[in-house]
């Protein structure tokens, strides 16, 4: 009879055990954030009639723990000459991982989205476009026109990549959208890059 008492309340703690587990092991939605150690803007000029010119010029964002994970990135500034057009390109990339992130940006292109605010967009010195192939409001690819006459050498640029955002949210189509949190999702990115203007 001990021993009977003994395997039951054996067998109860062994089911109590095995509903624990199986409700600790239902799976959770993974949400792990890239790791961005650096940015990349590319910039070429555009003529009169759009097609590129000159040669390209890139300034850069890095931080070897992550951008959004160390204290102090190394920012270059971006210097544009007034009243010149300009197609800019971003590379992301994760070289702790060794991993071109721009490609996977692009091919889960529907869950992605850069903005650009910041002072040169608030006082009119910059407009922008988005450019990318197949017409998607994506961001890797822009046409950006910097005003003859900006009133100031010294602005910045903000740049914000956005993951599972709602990108039919009214206004989110605007690459220069201020309220881009309304449309969900999360912030993958978001770095300020000083602005010189010649």
């Amino acid at each position: 009879m001990k021993n009977l008492k003994k395997v039951s309340l054996y067998l109860f703690a062994l089911l109590a055990f095995g509903f624990a587990s199986c409700e600790s092991e239902d799976p959770e939605k993974e949400n792990e954030e890239e790791v961005i150690t650096d940015v990349t803007l590319q910039f070429q000029e555009l003529n009169a009639s759009n097609a590129l010119v000159g040669s390209v010029f890139t300034f850069k964002a890095s931080d070897p723990q992550g951008i959004e994970v160390g204290k102090t990135p190394t920012i270059q500034s971006i210097s544009l000459a007034k009243g010149k057009k300009y197609q800019m390109t971003i590379e992301v990339y994760n070289a702790i991982e060794k991993e071109d992130i721009t490609k996977e940006i692009l091919e889960e292109a529907a869950a992605h989205q850069f903005f650009f605010l910041g002072q040169v967009f608030e006082s009119n010195f910059f407009s922008i476009q988005y450019a990318d192939a197949g017409g998607i409001a994506l961001g890797l690819k822009t046409t950006l026109t910097v005003s003859p006459s900006t009133g100031t050498n010294n602005s910045s640029m903000r740049v914000v990549l956005r993951h599972d955002l709602n990108k039919s949210f009214t206004g989110a189509s605007n690459p220069n959208f201020s309220n881009f949190v309304q449309a969900g999702g999360e912030t993958d990115l978001d770095i300020t890059f000083p602005v010189i203007l010649n």
